[in-house]
Order: C-alpha cells, then sequence, then structure tokens
C-alpha cells in the first residue's frame, strides 16, 4: 500500500487545527490549551519550559557561527468572558477578557470551565437598529436564582462554536491565533536541521496586551523575533480598502498599528518565499498589533516581523481562513530556518 504523505500531513493538519480551536482558554487562564500542545511538540523539542506567566517554550537547534537566535511566537490564549455580576433571577452579567465586540455576541453560546453552558441574551433595546453595548448584554446559564446559578463572580468562559471544514476554507473561534499555533507546531515537527537556534513560544495573555511575549522576549534576548497571528483582509463585500485576500498566500507583515516592521527581515522573508516558490502578500494593517511589537522593544531592542494568516471575521465566532495559506506559511517558515537568516 502506498501513502502519500502530503496527504497525510494535510489531514493532520486539519486535524490538530480543530483540536486547538475547540479547546477553550481565554486569556491568563491558558493551562488547558497549553497541555494540548504540550503534547504536540513533546517528542520534537529539544527542551520545553513553562515560565512565570505560564509561556510554553520550546527550543530546537543550537546557534551555529552563521547562525542566530530566533524567537518565533504564536499567542495560544483567545478572547473571552469573566463574571461580574448574577441578579436576582441568575442571570449573569460579564466583562470582557480581549477585544469582545458587542455585535457579534447575542445569540451566541458560552462555555465556562467547569462545563457550564450559557447563550447571550440582551435586554430590550430602545432603537433596534443600534447595537447595544457590553452592558445591556446578559448571559442565561438557565438558573432561575442567584442560589443555584452554577457560575461566581470571577468565572471565565470562552466562546463556543464548532470547526467546520469547508475544503480549502476553515471556520471557527479563535482562529486567532491557534491556527498560528498549529503553523509553529507542524513548522518544529517539520524543521529538520537548522544553523539556528529557534525557540517557540506559545504565548499568554496577548488578546489583553501582549504580556507573554513581553516576558518570554526578555528572558530569551533573541536576535530576531517573528510572530505567527492572523491578519483582517480586504476580499469582502464593502470590507476595509486592504490588499490581502484569502488564499493567495501568507501575509509578510510591513506595518500594523504597533509597530514597523524590520525592512531587512521583510526583505528576507520575501527572498525565502521566492526562492522556494511560495505565493506570499505584503500586509499594511491600520488597526491592530501583534506579539512582534513587544518583541521589537525588549531589551536593547532586536529585528522583528510578523508572519500573518489572512482571516475574515476576526474577533468574532466564526473566523475564516484558508488552509492553502496555512500549509503555505509553514513552508515558508521551514525554507525560512532552515538557512542562516542573513539581514543585510
Amino acid at each position: 500500500m502506498c501513502f502519500n504523505h502530503e496527504s497525510l500531513q494535510e489531514n493532520f493538519m486539519k486535524t490538530l487545527i480543530q483540536k486547538l480551536v475547540e479547546t477553550i482558554s481565554p486569556s491568563g487562564y491558558e493551562a488547558a490549551i497549553r497541555e494540548v500542545i504540550k503534547a504536540e511538540i513533546a517528542a520534537y523539542a529539544d527542551d520545553i519550559q513553562v515560565d512565570a506567566l505560564g509561556n510554553l517554550i520550546a527550543r530546537k537547534g543550537t546557534k551555529g557561527k552563521d547562525g542566530k537566535r530566533i524567537m518565533l511566537a504564536a499567542h495560544m490564549d483567545e478572547i473571552g468572558v469573566m463574571v461580574t455580576h448574577v441578579d436576582e433571577n441568575g442571570f449573569v452579567r460579564f466583562a470582557p477578557i480581549g477585544g469582545v465586540f458587542p455585535v457579534n455576541l447575542p445569540g451566541g453560546r458560552v462555555v465556562f470551565a467547569n462545563g457550564t453552558l450559557g447563550t447571550i441574551g440582551r435586554e430590550r433595546p430602545e432603537d433596534p437598529s443600534k447595537v447595544q453595548s457590553l452592558e445591556h448584554l446578559f448571559i442565561d446559564v438557565g438558573a432561575t436564582s442567584h442560589a443555584n446559578c452554577p457560575v461566581k463572580i470571577g468565572d471565565v468562559a470562552g466562546f463556543q462554536r464548532p470547526f467546520v471544514d469547508l475544503g480549502d476554507r476553515l471556520m471557527a473561534k479563535s482562529m486567532d491565533d491557534r491556527v498560528g499555533v498549529a503553523i509553529l507546531i507542524e513548522t518544529l515537527h517539520q524543521i529538520k536541521q537548522t544553523p539556528n537556534e529557534l525557540v517557540f513560544v506559545f504565548s499568554t495573555q496577548e488578546e489583553v496586551g501582549c504580556r507573554g511575549a513581553t516576558t518570554a522576549a526578555y528572558a530569551i534576548d533573541p536576535d530576531i523575533g517573528i510572530a505567527s497571528d492572523v491578519t483582517s483582509t480586504g476580499d469582502t463585500p464593502k470590507s476595509a480598502r486592504m490588499d490581502v485576500s484569502l488564499g493567495k498566500g501568507p501575509a509578510i507583515k510591513v506595518r500594523d498599528s504597533g509597530m514597523l516592521a524590520d525592512p531587512h527581515l521583510v526583505k528576507c522573508m520575501v527572498a525565502a518565499a521566492e526562492k522556494a516558490k511560495i505565493p506570499y502578500q505584503l500586509e499594511v494593517l491600520e488597526g491592530g498589533t501583534t506579539d512582534a511589537r513587544s518583541m521589537q522593544i525588549s531589551r536593547a531592542g532586536m529585528s522583528a516581523g510578523c508572519l500573518s494568516i489572512p482571516c475574515r471575521y476576526v474577533h468574532s465566532p466564526s473566523e475564516v481562513v484558508d488552509y492553502n495559506d496555512v500549509l503555505n506559511s509553514v513552508k515558508l517558515f521551514v525554507a525560512l530556518f532552515s538557512q542562516p537568516v542573513h539581514l543585510e
């Protein structure tokens, strides 16, 4: 019997992405997703550690004469909510964890760490044409009173939405940034030899201020820092004017609202993509930033950039990516890090 290795890899990647996106782990509560990732990388890393902020840090390779210490970061946290109040009828009020947009919430479902499920309701609006703010929304967990409510103040929940395989397109909550996590895991699997010391950081609390990457970059003190994260697209009806589309390859970041990527690193990533005949796009993102911002200004600073995965409907319960962009991101990272990285 003959097996197609490339087909097996593709099936593995889809299974991996589903496992990652369906694991609930909002910012600050990343224990569950960290264990999933650790199991996936244990056999491939030279060393694995967990630091004080909960970052999962895996090293591979030794920095050779022409090599660099390179930090690759993908955040494993996701947006979510935290209970702030339970009223006398058992309805739950909540605060956002990260960039939670009210327009995406009514009718959605959440799952708490203790397994409690709930749906998000809203007060009767005075003007149905206007989006209500978070203070007018609540979670119904099926309780009838404060006393029998199964959640309490400070409990956290993630959004519940199953992974959907649409062929070339994949849909799920928390593609931001579990798809970036999947890309780093598969890059770690595929890198056989490298002249570089590669430090894979699955970071915490990115959605609330890139906190995990900040402390990890300080401790690692890399020569180069590259994030793997999603970016918005300009390919849907009446979308923002942006030259990034699904299916046209990973996007090499030039700028976002938090950083200007090192032009030498951008040039190096472009050259690696062209040499390996991997499709790519250039990204200028006007709103939002990534862990690369924290890496760029850590200690005395470093060359920093980001490889972005085009993603529709970011920070909604149904984010959409193109699977070919995911596979090509892995190919680009493997091509880039299997050789010395020259920043001339």
